[in-house]
């Protein structure tokens, strides 16, 4: 049987500025899904790359006083350069501004749409907000303001292109209701049943050439507009795979794949969720299986943002605490639903008690035990599994857990049910009291021998349990546990100390 398909994406960022935590928490979330995936025995495509074709960007090299490629360019390269920092196995990066699979697609998809007839010229006169990239009627503002960004838009007047949302709206409603397009969690779902339920409104998909500085990509057959940047970037998750050409990665990674994934902040739902699936039906292409949508990251309960100044550079904070420390934090208390307040003192905090105090410690005690027991060699678990039933029960059940808790889209849930393994052990420990067992088994008790036998073999499994579950997660410190418990030669290698207390390391320097 073949093994099935599964594209992964994130979404392109504007590269207006350089990348920030909240960006990295969407990649560290997608990276967690194509490696769990892979390690299941999935074929995996991860996708991200940057959003170069918006006018924030534009007006961004404005206020530098450079010019639009060399900011663009400039930042892309620090969005692509999360990869070693963050430990990501991207497959694949997509710059909208560079990439020349990018515009064949989009012009492609712009014609199919067309084709279908579902574009259409007119004069229109809107209020639009730039750090969205979009068009606001009067209701959807707060006190005259954006809700995203808590700016006033601008009242713009110029003749655009237009695609013909309205005409999808039953069809949308129908297949997100029916869970032919997945949106996760259920509120976000239920949100944007809610808006398609309201009446959906054609919308502009060009800019005029002059408003958009000459920047973008332009209008097939219409070289006084550009391609909406939003139209522009969506298109990405199709162009990538060589869409508009003979490449049969498209039909491979697109149209044939079981599922097809996107992760996206909530900010974006309604371009993902209603825009992209009806450019697609109207393009007659396969849509997505599954929307996937997380909250925001703030500080001070402010959202973390490029333009809003509230800004935490994920690089600095793998440099100054790690990889694992960042991608754990990120995954063990962010939840599902709800905004998440970060500051450093809390990934310290949540590092040094699970890392230090819990993995750490526990694998160290272990590994210890193993070598003065019985000189390093890890025994053989036998029938009689004395007090070790428990502990083996939970890490024989954490797989499926970790595939029902991934698959609800549940990072923090996954995280715990790993972390379940760390506290049966940690019990197991307690109730068995293996240096007692040694002690007995000195005396010459045989049953002592035997049951010692069977709690260090059982504690040794639950270690190497954990490695492999954790690769997702922390993939490098996981290899460090696994390392550790791995026999070389008949013998576990000596007992070293896995993780560094960051609250020590912070204080001294």
């Amino acid at each position: 049987m073949t093994a099935p398909r599964h594209y992964i994406t994130t979404t392109i960022p504007y590269v207006n500025a350089r990348p920030h935590l909240g960006f990295a928490l969407e990649l560290v979330q997608a990276d967690t899904l194509a490696r769990h995936h892979r390690r299941r025995g999935d074929h995996v495509r991860l996708l991200s790359g940057t959003d170069d074709n918006s006018l924030k960007n534009v007006l961004a090299a404005e206020a530098e006083g450079i010019d639009v490629q060399s900011l663009v360019d400039r930042n892309a390269e620090a969005f692509a350069a999360l990869r070693g920092p963050l430990t990501l196995s991207l497959d694949d990066f997509i710059r909208t501004s560079r990439d020349p699979r990018h515009r064949i697609g989009v012009e492609r998809l712009w014609r199919r749409c067309a084709e279908a007839g579902d574009l259409y010229r007119k004069h229109y006169e809107g209020l639009y907000c730039v750090g969205c990239e979009q068009f606001y009627t009067e209701a959807e503002l707060v006190d005259g303001r954006c809700a995203e960004h808590s700016t006033e838009p601008h009242l713009v007047a110029e003749e655009n292109w237009f695609f013909r949302l309205s005409r999808h709206a039953a069809r949308l409603h129908e297949l997100i209701a029916d869970g032919t397009l997945r949106i996760e969690p259920a509120a976000r779902r239920n949100e944007v049943l809610a808006l398609i339920a309201s009446g959906l409104h054609d919308f502009s998909v060009s800019r005029s050439h002059t408003r958009a500085r000459g920047w973008g990509i332009p209008v097939p057959d219409d070289p006084t507009q550009v391609v909406y940047v939003w139209w522009d970037a969506l298109g990405n998750y199709v162009t990538s795979l060589g869409y508009g050409t003979d490449d049969p990665t498209y039909e491979q990674w697109w149209v044939t794949s079981e599922r097809r994934t996107h992760l996206v902040g909530k900010g974006v739902v309604r371009f993902h969720a209603v825009y992209w699936p009806a450019m697609l039906l109207s393009a007659g292409l396969p849509l997505p299986t599954d929307i996937l949508v997380h909250d925001y990251l703030t500080v001070g309960g402010r959202k973390i943002s490029k333009s809003g100044g509230t800004t935490v550079d994920p690089v600095a904070l793998t440099e100054a605490y790690g990889t694992d420390a960042v991608r754990w934090w990120l995954l063990r208390e962010v939840p599902r639903v709800g905004d998440a307040d970060f500051t450093p003192d809390r990934l310290i905090a949540r590092a040094d008690a699970d890392f230090a105090g819990g993995l750490g410690n526990l694998v160290h005690r272990i590994v210890t035990m193993v070598h003065r027991y019985r000189s390093g060699a890890v025994p053989v678990l036998g029938d009689d599994r004395f007090a070790v039933t428990p502990l083996l029960d939970v890490c024989e059940k954490a797989p499926s857990q970790i595939d029902a808790a991934l698959a609800d889209f549940d990072f923090r849930r996954a995280t715990g049910v790993a972390w379940g393994i760390v506290e049966a052990a940690n019990r197991c420990i307690d109730a068995t009291r293996p240096w007692e067992l040694a002690r007995a088994e000195r005396q010459g008790n045989g049953d002592a021998a035997e049951r010692l036998d069977a709690v260090l073999a059982a504690l040794v499994r639950a270690c190497r349990v954990l490695a492999e579950e954790l690769r997702p997660f922390i993939p490098d410190a996981a290899a460090l546990i696994a390392d550790q418990v791995t026999s070389v030669d008949g013998s576990l290698p000596p007992a070293a100390p896995l993780f560094r207390r960051l609250q020590q390391a912070t204080q001294h320097a």
